[in-house]
């Protein structure tokens, strides 16, 4: 039994040095690594030498080793019990090992895929580098779309676009610290209205779940779209118009602040931000006030808070508010301009079944100055509303499939001047109402082609239809 025990010995030693070698950083070039398995073949074999060893020792070889040989039936049969135990035992730490060179191997030619899934509030493939151990990650997404527009109800010409090419770079310096950012290509070149734009860059300090920081050029907290815009996740070529017109994403802002869980079901998020810059308003809306941090203006500063709530109790379904509360004069105007804007937000997921809700209202203080300064009706207030479903029907024609086609439906109405200042008139081109139909199809999960149709209905002026064709992906 003395071999046994020193077997064991030697196998608790091997067993610790593997698992120190396992959990080490990677090593940074091949023939290191090779060495690292090279190392632990070596342990692997002596361990299944001293397994081999152990079980060829009969029972009566115990008394050559100086030990009494047990006189009963009851006492070599407990004998043959522990020993079976500890071979057992042993063989078990040697598959552990076996499993570990095995895993090494693989490493060298096929890297752990890890799973794309949103984190912190960042979409899939934004959040590639919370996945890994350290270092570098690279993520991206794309998307390329036509549209044709319905002669009878405008002018404009139909057209093709590379509407956008996406870099996520990460870097994880340790489990607590992580820079995130994307690098944006809108419109395939700098001509023609394209751009090249740092859409985040923020660093990430973990503390705990319940209390995190982030801080950096950071993504607005509000709605679906301007958190999560990469294209497998909405519906349609084009993203919701209340996302764009009345929340307008894609929005993002200097600054800092918190983040984290206060139970497994609700997350919140609180930021201070530069503040939008209300020289910037028009009649269209507020989105041509985002400062995008390139020289932003610090004299308004302006604050964002969100809240999201999944109840465990019904798989699939989150709802939540946000809201923003900031001055945007940022001393280019004479006037304060508070600005207000609010929403609310509803999805469930069920068996195939798709859903979302959103509404949003916003408010515009000194909006006749403004009116005034622009020479066009600045709305006081604003408000959007949408509302959408679908369903994955592959599954009822084929079953176990990883592919997914959802025909879907949309209805969006918005206003961005909902209320005109005293003494300016409402323009009623900008009181819309969206009909969209179409589907997603999916070859995998990575991977999305998209067909629909825009109806668009203005109260005042016309709008053309589209039909719109197009693919997007992730990765």
């Amino acid at each position: 039994m003395n071999i046994i025990k020193q077997s064991f010995g030697l196998a608790a030693i091997l067993l610790l040095l593997s698992n120190f070698a396992i959990a080490a950083d990677r090593p940074q070039a091949m023939d290191e690594m090779w060495k690292i398995i090279e190392a632990q073949q070596k342990q692997l074999d002596a361990m299944q030498k001293m397994l081999e060893e152990s079980q060829a020792v009969p029972p009566s070889k115990a008394k050559e080793e100086g030990k009494a040989e047990p006189q009963t039936e009851t006492e070599i049969a407990e004998s043959q019990q522990k020993t079976d135990a500890e071979v057992a035992e042993l063989q078990h730490k040697t598959n552990v090992l076996t499993e570990a060179v095995e895993s090494m191997r693989t490493a060298l030619v096929l890297p752990e895929k890890k799973q794309l899934k949103s984190s912190y509030g960042l979409g899939p493939a934004a959040s590639k580098v919370y996945q890994v151990d350290q270092g570098l990650s690279i993520g991206g997404y794309g998307e390329v779309n036509y549209q044709a527009l319905v002669a009878d109800k405008g002018s404009k010409n139909d057209n093709a676009d590379l509407e956008r090419f996406v870099l996520y770079f990460g870097y994880k310096f340790n489990d607590s610290i992580i820079l995130n950012s994307e690098l944006e290509f809108e419109h395939s070149s700098t001509s023609k209205s394209g751009s090249v734009s740092v859409e985040m860059m923020a660093l990430d300090f973990l503390i705990d779940p319940m209390l995190n920081v982030r801080t950096g050029l950071m993504l607005t907290p509000m709605g679906f779209i301007n958190l999560v815009h990469e294209p497998p996740f909405y519906f349609g070529n084009n993203r919701p118009e209340v996302e764009r017109r009345i929340i307008p994403s894609t929005w993002r802002n200097i600054g800092g602040g918190l983040f984290g869980q206060v139970t497994p079901e609700l997350d919140y998020t609180m930021y201070a931000m530069t503040g939008l810059n209300a020289e910037g308003f028009s009649s269209a809306g507020i989105r041509g006030g985002r400062q995008k941090g390139s020289k932003a203006f610090g004299e308004d500063w302006a604050f964002v808070g969100r809240l999201d709530y999944a109840p465990m109790a019904v798989p699939g379904l989150i709802f939540g508010a946000s809201s923003y509360l900031g001055n945007s004069g940022q001393d280019q105007v004479d006037a304060n301009v508070f600005t207000q804007l609010y929403e609310a937000h509803m999805e469930w997921k069920y068996y195939g079944f798709e859903t979302r809700v959103l509404g949003s209202w916003g408010h515009i203080a000194d909006a006749a100055t403004l009116s005034a300064l622009k020479g066009e009706t600045i709305g006081s207030s604003n408000y959007g509303v949408y509302a959408e479903v679908a369903y994955d029907i592959l599954p009822l024609f084929l079953t176990n499939t990883s592919q997914y086609l959802a025909p879907f439906f949309r209805y969006e109405k918005y206003d961005t001047i909902a209320t005109a200042p005293t003494g300016y008139s409402d323009d009623l081109f900008y009181d819309q109402d969206i009909f969209q139909v179409g589907f997603n199809y999916k070859p995998i999960p990575e991977v999305v082609i998209k067909l629909d149709y825009r109806n668009r209905n203005a109260k005042e002026g016309t709008v053309p239809d589209e039909v719109n064709i197009g693919f997007g992906f992730i990765f």
